[in-house]
């Protein structure tokens, strides 16, 4: 029997899309999105959850008793937990940039994004083969990480993968490797890009 594993997105937090970097309460909007995804949502013998406050209310939001798993926690960004991506960029251009484009740079003091991927790849290999459907309610940059290792690419691909809020990505594993597919169980919200770089725009989207 293969191991199912549902890795959906919590809405907020994601640097790409929000202003401000760091855990925060759901938005009234974001509730009734969350919400919303209940009536898609079969029942799941096993849910787990990222430790944050908005993994936490997205949970609740749906109606599922999930387990907190620390393997599951967002990217640590250090210092700049609570400031605004545009904050950043002004008072440190130069550890921003490297934060976008050096995959080992930890210009907040915090975490690597190759740290993060080692720390996903870690808790996606420790699943037991075989066990039931699992859903996992998780942070964007999570999200990220563990496609890098399931679609082996470089980490430096990280900021190329689009996760919008409630973005579902279906995985399972037959013979030893993942497979992945894509879903979203949100209606389709306009949305526009906060976070840009000159030389690799991150509307880039790996299909």
């Amino acid at each position: 029997m293969p191991n199912d594993l549902t890795l959906l997105c919590a809405p907020g937090g994601d640097p790409t899309l929000d202003p401000l970097l760091g855990d925060a309460h759901l938005s009234e909007d974001c509730m009734r999105m969350a919400g919303a995804a209940r009536a898609v949502l079969s029942p799941r013998e096993s849910a787990v959850r990222a430790p944050s406050i908005r993994c936490s209310e997205t949970a609740d939001a749906i109606g599922l008793t999930a387990s907190p798993e620390p393997m599951l926690r967002d990217l640590d960004i250090g210092r700049w937990s609570g400031h605004t991506a545009a904050e950043i960029a002004a008072t440190d251009p130069d550890g921003f940039t490297a934060w976008l484009t050096d995959p080992d740079a930890i210009p907040h003091d915090g975490e690597s994004l190759r740290q993060l991927c080692h720390r996903s790849a870690d808790w996606l290999g420790s699943m037991t083969p075989h066990t039931d459907h699992t859903l996992a309610i998780t942070e964007a940059a999570v999200i990220r990480a563990l496609l890098i290792d399931t679609l082996a690419i470089p980490a430096r691909a990280f900021w190329h993968l689009t996760i919008p809020p409630l973005c579902a990505v279906f995985l399972t594993r037959r013979h030893g490797r993942w497979d992945v597919q894509f879903g979203n169980l949100a209606p389709h919200q306009p949305r526009r890009r906060l976070l840009t770089r000159r030389t690799t725009p991150l509307t880039t989207a790996i299909a």
